[in-house]
């Protein structure tokens, strides 16, 4: 017979089923939320409400500072942290535990968690689950006030990703390097269209200098063959 054998074996060894869970336990407790199939979040909700349970207990000694609880309260505190310890292997979830998760469900006995179906999971169609601590009572977001009519809602002010996208849409100046290359470009352009109609000016005056009637005289060319 089956007697005392709670739980699934999930086809895992004993030490990878128990490493399996404490993760996901510790997953838990840090983030609030998991995803994984129905079957894990199902073993995980039993061992994720023990350990809350061991905090709830505590009562009003979690509210109480440090310095203030007597000996007795202190022992009780570490007691249950060790107990807790047994599924959890992380201090700082165990500390998020004891500070933040246990003192929010002091007046409730039991039902930490909730279970939401996802569906089939792509693959191998494995029916998927979130686990998910159940919020603070009150800790619903407030819908926003209604304004009030003939009252201009207030501006708000631009934020630095606001300033980055105003700036991106602006003209960019050129900047001044540019500018001095483009101006000597042009100076280079219009000297060199300028350079032909100074040389032709120059011919035109060398011309004009000459006399009308002047002869040009040319040196006598030698005989040939020998000398005198």
């Amino acid at each position: 017979m089956r007697h005392r054998r709670a739980g699934l074996h999930l086809s895992r060894t004993p030490a990878h089923r128990k490493a399996l869970f404490s993760n996901l336990v510790t997953a838990l407790l840090t983030y609030e939320r998991i995803r994984t199939t129905d079957v894990k979040a199902k073993e995980v909700r039993r061992l994720a409400e023990r350990a809350i349970t061991w905090a709830r207990r505590l009562g009003g000694v979690l509210t109480k500072k440090v310095e203030k609880r007597t000996d007795e309260e202190k022992a009780r505190v570490v007691h249950a942290m060790r107990m807790a310890l047994r599924a959890i292997r992380d201090r700082q979830a165990v500390l998020k535990l004891f500070e933040e998760i246990g003192p929010r469900f002091l007046t409730r006995h039991g039902g930490y968690t909730r279970i939401v179906k996802l569906g089939p999971r792509p693959g191998d169609a494995a029916p998927m689950s979130l686990l998910e601590l159940i919020p603070a009572e009150g800790a619903a977001e407030k819908p926003e006030p209604k304004q009030e009519k003939g009252k201009a809602a207030p501006k708000k002010e631009p934020t630095e990703k606001g300033k980055a996208k105003e700036e991106a849409g602006r003209p960019k100046k050129a900047a001044p390097k540019a500018a001095a290359h483009k101006a000597v470009a042009s100076k280079s352009a219009s000297s060199k269209a300028a350079a032909p109609k100074a040389r032709v000016k120059k011919e035109s005056a060398a011309r004009a200098a000459k006399p009308s009637g002047a002869t040009v005289r040319r040196a006598p060319r030698g005989r040939k063959g020998g000398g005198e």
